[in-house]
């Protein structure tokens, strides 16, 4: 009993410490906000000057007393400020400086020590150049006699594009700064997937991506994470993290640097970006409107490709544990007469037993002992027009220990050299939770030849019609690469790799069209390789930080930064057992949840990482006739579906949005997170996201909306108008306009099936 004591008051103890050192983390961030020095100039700056790049104007307005500054437009509107300094006052910094960088299980910390920092600016000159025009300058520095010189190229690669080139003379300065005018109500929208805000005004916002961690701030769960593992994550932490963003002023930037990057959004009245380089090289993107700006952002960052058509038939069935157990299931669904496009056999490697749970064989071979009669219950799932789908990472784990294997594929990549090393070396080894990993060095033309090898043969050959491509952002900052390219610079750049070996694998397939991936890890131009993204890996609560409310976040954020076809695991994955506390999902969490992916680009379930704890969509009568409902449900609207999923492919637009895309001028949408959304630009669902609840709030535009269970119509004349309305379980809040064929025609569709 004594010993229990203590450990009780040792617990408390670590919990309070780290609620302490969080505290004081997020007290020093807050008030260690970035400062303007005064701007100077040269003589011959003394006039006015105006350039012209391609179709964009860069304006040097010198009106004296604190009031020069230099202004960005655009000759389609001459007047709308697309960039522009804040008035007397520096916009380009420099500094010296050196990151600690410390990894524990995908998660990154990352402290900068600056010095010699350099920011009294002076401009010298504005020219133009053949094909562009530059801004020379210098900047004062603390510690150097001399000032630092600095340059800003820009040029117009695209009639939508003004792209700048911020370099300074001195490369051991490797930190630079660009400070633009903002202002306290300008919205800031995208970052790629964020899931704790969708403003971000008021934040600072690192780009690195890491795994998201458990928790992100709800408690007790992130500070006992952190106390174990260092896994807890913060607000910001993200698999997709993205240097992009659009304003509610209409207004786009995004970088094209690798490196750790950092938008400072918390001054009222300005805003910075700062990048580990002596180099910052982005893009101002000009639209007139949100979907504009997208459009014309991801033509950049690539778009994604049209889903096959048999994703749309009805839910993709996440199952583990073998062929017995997926046969039972497979045999009530068909009783139940479900519709089913697919199944996900996650554990078609084997699973093995660890700290966090049941986790797979990182050995990408069919484990026939757990799934034996392999191609007979794959042509079980043939007879019901269902595809096979599988997993897969870029992590390999040595399998001697593991009965039965056939390859040792951890073994095979360290004899040819194709594992990312130290730099003595040695293969790099990364801790996930018990077990440790080799990561496959994608910079290496071999490793990603190799690895295509082993899908081609180890899981096409079986009858895959896909897979996931889990993980991407764990690339250890220390590490040696083939390609001789920093760990700093190719960190965010892995994730891109990994897609595109994925997708050059099935461009090389008979079936090409008809084969999904999808990928949780992201970065700028990820969207151009991978075929589907999913959210990662939300924990089992209704929580806002990490949890159901964080799943419509995420989808919302990650939707104007090109991930347009978008999903989550239904239920959530982690599941935690504590004495502190145990996250368990529950019935009622995984019916909501379900409900909410009927209404998402796909249906997806995950048993999460502890089974037996948690509540499954066969774990009681009622749970799969609700399960059934919703993926009837989904199946429904697929025509509409289809429809968005092409245009998301030729624009770049996502199919699910958040309502300021198409009501841009509506403040109050402005500062909505998770709590509605639109598919496409006639639908509006406000899902239950909280337990207990039977009622839905959803504000509704000017317009006329139809509420699809009643038929009831509301007709908003100058709007958003509140609206409450019943929510009870099968039927999530959801409206149409009434001009909406589409609206229309799943409203019938579903009195045809009887669900109305």
């Amino acid at each position: 009993m004594a010993e229990k004591k203590r450990t009780h008051w040792r617990d408390l103890f670590l919990l309070l410490v780290g609620i302490v050192l969080g505290m004081t983390c997020i007290f020093w961030e807050f008030y260690s906000q970035p400062q303007l020095a005064p701007l100077r100039w040269k003589t011959r700056m003394a006039r006015a000057t105006r350039l012209a790049v391609g179709p964009f104007r860069i304006h040097w307005d010198n009106q004296g007393r604190g009031r020069e500054r230099l202004s960005i437009t655009h000759r389609d509107e001459p007047k709308r400020v697309l960039w522009q300094s804040v008035a007397g006052r520096g916009f380009v910094a420099a500094a010296k400086g050196r990151e600690h960088v410390e990894e524990a299980r995908g998660s990154f910390f990352i402290r900068d020590r600056r010095a010699a920092f350099c920011e009294g600016q002076t401009i010298d000159s504005l020219r133009r150049t053949r094909g562009g025009a530059v801004l020379r300058g210098r900047l004062r520095c603390q510690k150097r006699k001399q000032d630092l010189r600095y340059t800003v190229h820009f040029s117009a690669p695209h009639a939508a594009h003004l792209r700048f080139q911020l370099s300074v003379s001195d490369p051991s300065y490797n930190r630079v700064f660009l400070r633009f005018a903002s202002h306290a109500r300008e919205g800031f929208f995208g970052f790629g997937e964020q899931f704790s805000t969708y403003n971000l005004k008021g934040r600072r916002l690192p780009i690195f991506i890491m795994e998201q961690g458990i928790g992100r701030g709800a408690q007790p769960i992130t500070t006992g994470a952190n106390v174990m593992a260092r896994a807890g994550g913060d607000w910001h932490t993200s698999y997709a993290g993205v240097p992009h963003f659009i304003t509610s002023s209409m207004r786009s930037m995004f970088l094209e640097n690798s490196a750790y990057s950092v938008f400072d959004l918390r001054p009222e009245h300005f805003a910075q970006v700062m990048v580990f380089s002596s180099k910052m090289t982005g893009r101002l993107v000009y639209g007139k409107d949100p979907l504009s700006l997208i459009e014309r952002y991801t033509a950049y960052s690539g778009r994604m490709r049209v889903l096959p058509d048999w994703i749309h038939k009805g839910a993709i069935i996440g199952m583990q544990g073998g062929t017995k157990k997926v046969r039972t299931i497979l045999h009530k669904l068909k009783k139940m007469k479900a519709p089913v496009a697919a199944f996900w056999l996650q554990d078609w490697v084997g699973q093995r037993k660890t700290s966090f749970g049941k986790q797979l064989w990182w050995n990408w071979e069919l484990d026939r002992k757990h799934y034996p009669e392999w191609e007979a219950l794959v042509g079980s799932f043939r007879k019901i027009g269902a595809r096979v789908l599988l997993y897969i990472n870029p992590f390999l784990a040595d399998v001697k220990e593991k009965p039965h294997h056939r390859r040792n594929l951890f073994e095979e990549a360290k004899q040819k050299g194709l594992l990312i090393k130290k730099h003595d070396g040695k293969p790099y080894m990364i801790l996930n939770t018990s077990f440790s990993a080799g990561l496959l060095d994608l910079s290496d033309e071999k490793a990603r030849s190799w690895i295509k090898g082993v899908i081609r043969k180890e899981m096409l050959s079986i009858g895959a019609d896909g897979w996931m491509a889990d993980f991407g952002e764990a690339l250890p900052y220390d590490v040696q690469l083939h390609a001789k390219l920093p760990a700093s610079k190719a960190h965010n750049l892995y994730p891109v790799w990994w897609a595109k070996v994925n997708r050059e694998v099935i461009k090389t397939d008979k079936k090409s069209n008809d084969i999904v991936f999808f990928m949780r890890a992201g970065y700028t131009q990820s969207p151009k390789y991978s075929t589907l993204f999913w959210l990662g890996d939300q924990l089992v609560s209704w929580d806002r930080h990490d949890g159901l409310k964080t799943a419509v976040t995420g989808l919302l954020s990650s939707g104007l930064s090109g991930f347009s076809l978008n999903h989550s695991d239904i239920g959530g994955y982690t599941t935690i057992t504590n004495p502190i506390a145990n996250y368990h999902r529950s019935k009622e969490l995984h019916m909501r949840w379900a409900e909410l992916s009927a209404f998402n680009t796909v249906f997806r379930t995950h048993e999460g990482n502890q089974p037996s704890k948690n509540h499954q969509f066969h774990s009681s009568d009622e749970t799969f006739a609700h399960f059934v409902r919703c993926a009837k449900i989904y199946a429904a609207w697929a025509p509409y579906r289809k429809q968005l999923v092409k245009e998301a492919a030729t624009r770049g637009i996502p199919v699910i949005r958040h309502p300021f895309l198409h009501y841009p001028h509506v403040r109050r949408f402005h500062h909505m997170s998770y709590q509605q959304f639109m598919i496409g630009g006639e639908w509006m669902v406000a899902p239950v996201l909280s337990p207990g609840q039977t009622r839905a709030h959803v504000w509704l535009p000017r317009g006329t909306w139809v509420h699809l269970w009643t038929g009831k119509t509301y007709t908003v004349r100058k709007g958003p108008w509140s609206v409450s309305v019943d929510a009870p379980l099968g039927q999530p809040a959801m409206f149409y306009l009434e001009s909406s064929k589409a609206g229309k025609a799943f409203r019938k569709r579903l009195k045809q099936l009887g669900l109305l």
